[in-house]
């Protein structure tokens, strides 16, 4: 259990942190975001849903996607708004499309599909990075994505990077049902040219390869917890 001083807390209140996790596909960034968030009372964000709503809301306007003028004519004329809601005793933060959510509509696989595409648009990082910031307001964060430590709150001392090797996190998808090629994933994340995949500086790496989600989890905190000391 984390047991922070009052003068910890209250520098907390004064200055809210943000916790970045990144890493690869099936590194188990959102299970271990959620344990973490929920075991400090933090916020979550889930960077990658941001994208698939953008992604969901591309394909319901018939928006071409593999044409990259007209995604950003998309990105800047949508009306969205961010809200934080509270669920299984977990704050979570939402992107609003005219104030709906589509939580299960991102999920599918066309929105999958379009996901990796809209996300490698300059125009949409560059306002995902804005938005994906403004969620600061909400107070202390635990956000996962790709590009949290290196680019979206590249000033946070809390960084880590999540991986396995390329067998388990392939397992792990097909243990969920889905069918991905996760080597032609990481080599596109890793490839574009707008805020590629790779490691923060500073950031602590964990190779979760043989570990639960309880000891990845644990092991977080437990780094989270030196740095808090660290940084009284």
């Amino acid at each position: 259990m984390l047991i922070l001083s009052k003068e910890n807390i209250l520098n907390l209140k004064k200055h809210p942190i943000v916790i970045a996790i990144d890493g690869t596909s099936a590194s188990g960034k959102s299970t271990n975001s959620k344990l973490v968030a929920k075991a400090l009372g933090y916020v979550y964000v889930d960077t990658g849903a941001m994208y698939r709503t953008f992604a969901w809301y591309c394909v319901q306007k018939h928006v071409d996607i593999h044409d990259d003028k007209a995604v950003a004519a998309a990105c800047r004329k949508w009306k969205t708004s961010l809200e934080c809601v509270e669920k299984n005793h977990l704050r979570v933060v939402h992107l609003l499309v005219e104030g709906y959510f589509p939580e299960k509509e991102i999920r599918t696989a066309e929105a999958s599909a379009a996901t990796s595409l809209i996300a490698a648009v300059p125009k949409v990082r560059d306002w995902m990075k804005k938005t994906q910031r403004d969620c600061i307001q909400f107070g202390n964060l635990v956000m996962e994505g790709r590009d949290i430590g290196t680019n979206v709150f590249p000033e946070t001392d809390y960084k880590f990077y999540l991986d396995a090797k390329l067998e388990e996190r392939s397992a792990r998808r097909a243990a969920d049902g889905v069918n991905e090629n996760l080597a032609a994933r990481d080599q596109r994340d890793s490839q574009r040219a707008a805020a590629p995949l790779m490691i923060a500086l500073g950031a602590k790496v964990i190779d979760n390869s043989k570990m639960t989600s309880a000891e990845t989890s644990g092991l977080l905190i437990a780094e989270i917890q030196k740095l808090f000391t660290a940084n009284k």
